[in-house]
């Protein structure tokens, strides 16, 4: 039964909306195509009018934000196309996304700044000028080593500038670039990279984090000897005094491995800046799922849509541009990473900060870090997780009082749910004139599907509004529609972020299955959501699948399950990891519990050697919080692990499952167990 709308409390309305470029875009659609606007809560609202007319609406945005292509498209999309097999987007079209991040239309002097890079401890600026001669450099040094269109570039690496300009030169060349953070085991990475087959590889020697230097060759030698694509290993010395160096008899025959100042040296001094001009869906990124069903999955996101999603998102959704720094706090494995990026193509300064958001929470002035490098920069734009921000409420953090951080005007935060009360906090720690948005979309989409507005109100514990072009409704579980009631996340009409594809010769099934099987031609996200009837507002309700979000890192329950099986081959009969996150709850918490082999006894020595082996084999982002032994793990009529139906229990949801369970009366177990813990 549909629960009536409530109307939450109102945080924050658009000073003057009338100055923002959404306005501006708004109005010319108006003007352009004839059409009466109401409110965004309204049935005539510039939302339905993009979902309702798709290619006008994305060659509206490509026109508004300044797309830069050296063939324009003749066609936007085949309207007719069903979402899957994903239908091509701006045919005919040619463009390079390298090219429109180093180039954007909006600036005109090349000795502004373009990007702040920041450690713990440092600061450095680059101007556009030099951004493009630092990528000019490393793109002929690529280009010297045999680098070409669709080869694969994989980084073992921090977020830095040198990170930064490895990417844009993988982009120039038609390359496809993956990432992933120094913080995650040798087997982790391996499980990622060897299916990619990468020929590059750029790793930092060592990381700082929390005022400690962390060695990372070590874990590089563990992965080039089990990576036999890659010819050439280039090393950044990012921390002076350490280990750079891997001796040759370290690495596999046909492999060099060499210093990034020696590097550059290889290409041409004179040789120019190049673009390769590539069709429109050309792969730019590969990303990684989670591996709730085995190793994880490779995702493959396309030039033209991540770059004009990234560009609406921006330009429009949160109204960034000329004289805007965008700080986005963030490992270069995640998502939001590659957003931060992109807004160099709306032509706004970004931040890239490597090193830990509590260096440390209070200094030894009792300067909170965040606030005070916002402050001492000048951001405008701040992204976070919702965990950063809920440790500071947590602490009764109130940095306002002693930064002003009088150019922040927006805070993003995404990874996970966004309480109310923390919604309350923010105003009260951060400012009264801030867009608090809360943001919603995934690895999945490299994007948003719930997104900022600025002619959207901010109502307490939701997000404002689903994304323009973006066709988002609420399932139940028999496929229907609704509204001011739990449901699945679905997007009914094709978008241009959707993946290109999945690596592998099993990628197109894999991709049928992330997305298109749980509903029929409908995109079905995993997560739960509640539409907001008055608001339309969202409200995120937690994952529907296996996904783990703990503090906002996104992993696979599979992940766990490799490492017990490999490590614990003889103890263990069975496991289920599950995600528990309860109305109340400020954070996602990981349970594991293991069904014990004859013979074997569950104990408290056990728990610590399982949860050693994880952070070592993993992260310590992976360690269970809670792990405990279980009589039975209720599996299908066919075997399978039913892992949603105990999350279900867990996090206290009364929602309908179609599971086939073959033990059901197990499920009474974890009721229990739910109950007391």
């Amino acid at each position: 039964m549909t629960i009536p709308a409530s109307q939450p409390k109102l945080l924050w309305t658009h000073p003057s909306p009338e100055s923002t470029h959404l306005f501006r875009f708004k109005e010319h659609i108006k003007k352009k195509y004839q059409v009466e606007f109401g409110p965004e809560t309204a049935s005539n609202s510039l939302y339905q009018w993009s979902i309702d007319h798709p290619s006008l609406f994305w060659a509206e945005v490509w026109e508004f934000t300044g797309v830069k292509a050296s063939k324009l498209y003749s066609k936007v999309i085949d309207e007719t196309a069903p979402i899957f097999p994903r239908p091509a987007w701006f045919e005919g079209a040619r463009l390079n996304f390298a090219e429109n991040l180093l180039y954007p239309a909006s600036i005109k002097d090349d000795s502004g700044i373009a990007v702040i890079a920041a450690t713990e401890t440092s600061r450095e600026t680059i101007t556009w000028k030099q951004l493009r001669e630092r990528v000019r450099r490393c793109s002929a040094a690529l280009r010297n080593c045999g680098l070409k269109e669709g080869d694969r570039v994989a980084a073992y690496v921090g977020n830095h500038a040198n990170t930064l300009v490895a990417a844009l030169s993988t982009s120039a060349i038609g390359a496809i670039w993956t990432a992933t953070s120094p913080d995650v085991g040798a087997t982790a990475v391996l499980d990622r990279f060897a299916q990619i087959e990468p020929t590059v590889l750029f790793v930092d020697n060592a990381v700082i984090y929390n005022g400690k230097t962390h060695d990372n060759m070590s874990k590089v030698k563990e992965i080039v000897k089990q990576l036999p694509s890659v010819r050439t290993i280039v090393v950044f010395p990012s921390v002076p005094g350490h280990q750079t160096s891997i001796h040759p008899r370290e690495l596999r025959a046909g492999q060099e491995s060499m210093l990034y100042p020696a590097f550059l040296t290889l290409g041409p001094a004179t040789a120019d800046l190049r673009f390769a001009q590539l069709e429109p869906d050309h792969p730019l990124y590969i990303l990684y799922s989670s591996g709730t069903t085995g190793k994880p999955k490779c995702i493959v996101h396309g030039a033209v849509g991540t770059l004009i999603q990234h560009k609406k998102e921006h330009q429009l959704c949160s109204d960034m541009g000329p004289g805007d720094i965008f700080f986005q706090f963030t490992t270069v494995a995640w998502m939001m990473w590659h957003y931060n990026v992109s807004a160099l193509a709306s032509g706004a300064t970004i931040l890239l900060y490597d090193g830990s958001p509590f260096r440390p929470l209070v200094d030894g002035n009792g300067d909170l870090a965040m606030p005070k490098l916002i402050d001492e920069i000048g951001v405008t734009c701040f992204g976070t997780s919702a965990k950063y921000l809920s440790i500071l409420e947590q602490n009764n953090a109130l940095p306002h009082e002693k930064f002003p951080m009088e150019k922040l005007r927006a805070i993003y935060s995404t990874g996970s749910v966004l309480a109310p009360s923390t919604f309350d906090y923010v105003y009260k720690a951060f400012g009264p004139n801030l867009n608090l948005g809360s943001i919603t979309g995934g690895t999945d989409i490299i994007s948003l599907f719930g997104a900022p507005s600025p002619l959207v109100p901010v109502y307490s514990g939701e997000i404002q509004c689903i994304g323009l072009g973006m066709a988002v409704q609420a399932w139940d579980v028999d496929g229907k529609a609704v509204e001011d009631e739990p449901a699945d996340l679905v997007c009914t009409k094709p978008f241009p972020c959707m993946p290109v594809k999945f690596w592998g010769v099993e990628g197109e099934k894999a991709y049928r299955r992330s997305y298109f099987e749980h509903f029929e031609r409908v995109w079905h996200h995993g997560d739960f959501i509640k539409i907001n009837s008055k608001t339309r507002g969202l409200l995120m309700l937690g994952r529907s699948d296996g996904i783990l979000k703990p503090a906002g890192v996104r992993f696979g329950s599979s992940e766990i399950y490799n490492v017990l099986l490999s490590r614990f081959p003889l103890e263990f009969e069975d496991a289920l990891c599950i995600g528990r996150r309860r109305p109340n709850d400020l954070d996602e918490t990981v349970v594991l519990f293991v069904k014990m082999a004859s013979g074997y006894k569950f104990s408290e020595e056990l728990v610590k050697c399982i949860k050693d082996t994880i952070r070592t084999e993993c992260s310590g982002r992976h360690v269970p919080a809670i792990i405990d032994e279980t009589p039975e793990i209720p599996v299908t009529t066919n075997g399978k692990k039913i892992e949603v139906a105990v999350k279900q229990i867990l996090c206290g949801m009364d929602v309908k499952t179609s599971a086939s369970v073959s033990n059901p009366g197990c499920l009474d177990w974890y009721r229990n167990w739910s109950a007391i813990h």
